[in-house]
């Protein structure tokens, strides 16, 4: 069986995400290995942001942070010590010191050079809130100073959106896109719910021609191989919450998912 949806699955984005996400990464790898032979290759790439969501203070701007300096104990002549009984915590608690997420990419080398053609990201949600968006916004921003191509594809609906400038379309998914040869603009995909995931080009060096990556074809997959319909709890609507149109066309699909199921028995 595959996704009761016909695009992206708004299930995922929850306790399956992070596997989800590595799964998609290997997929996207896999279906553009054959298409960027012989002269490029694309390989995944790791990295961990640590995530402090959890933490309301952490998520304040850096301007918006109180910091307390460290106390010193500083040494005045040579006066002898006074000890006084200690009076013991009332109570030991645990220090929130946030997760470390890991986060994979694509890389997309040119084999002779080993240049940096292209990164390809799928974005999560430690990249869309707090200490975790201002790390990857900074990361963003440092590639687009450079001669390499930017990717970016978000399937998350909850956090906050690439800023551009202009209005977005409206959109519970995005894909962005932008060219080191045509900076500063970025082509934006607005996928709906019910839409297929779109196929995007992933533009090379010039002047070889970009090399189609099909979204929709690497999710499906990503279900073909593991299986989420058959670990993703549909019974209760996904957050955050949806208008009363798109929850309705949810409740339809996933009634005749579970028509199918049986009829498949």
């Amino acid at each position: 069986m595959a996704s009761p949806f016909p695009g992206m699955d708004p299930y995922l984005e929850g306790e399956m995400w992070q596997e989800f996400h590595d799964r998609l990464a290997n997929q996207i790898s896999t279906q553009l290995l054959p298409r960027l032979q012989p002269k490029y290759v694309a390989l995944l790439a790791k990295r961990y942001v640590v995530d402090r969501a959890a933490v309301g203070v952490l998520g304040l701007p850096p301007e918006q942070r109180v910091v307390y300096p460290d106390v010193h104990v500083v040494k005045i002549g040579e006066v002898a010590p006074v000890y006084t009984a200690v009076t013991p915590p009332t109570i030991e608690l645990s220090s929130d010191m946030g997760e470390e997420v890991p986060i994979l990419s694509l890389e997309i080398r040119d084999v002779a050079e080993r240049r940096l053609v292209t990164v390809i990201e799928i974005l999560s949600p430690v990249n869309k809130r707090g200490d975790g968006a201002r790390e990857y916004l900074e990361r963003r921003n440092d590639l687009l100073r450079t001669r390499t191509h930017l990717l970016e594809i978000d399937l998350v609906r909850r956090g906050g959106r690439i800023p551009l400038e202009g209005h977005y379309p409206v959109a519970p998914y995005y894909v962005y896109l932008s060219r080191f040869t045509n900076r500063p603009k970025t082509a934006v995909w607005a996928i709906q719910l019910r839409d297929k995931l779109p196929v995007v080009p992933v533009p090379l060096l010039p002047p070889d021609e970009d090399v189609p990556l099909d979204l929709q074809t690497a999710v499906n997959a990503c279900f073909n191989l593991v299986g989420y319909e058959r670990l993703l709890n549909y019974q209760e609507p996904p957050p955050p919450a949806f208008s009363e149109a798109d929850a309705a066309w949810i409740a339809a699909q996933l009634a005749a998912f579970e028509r199918q199921e049986q009829t498949d028995l």
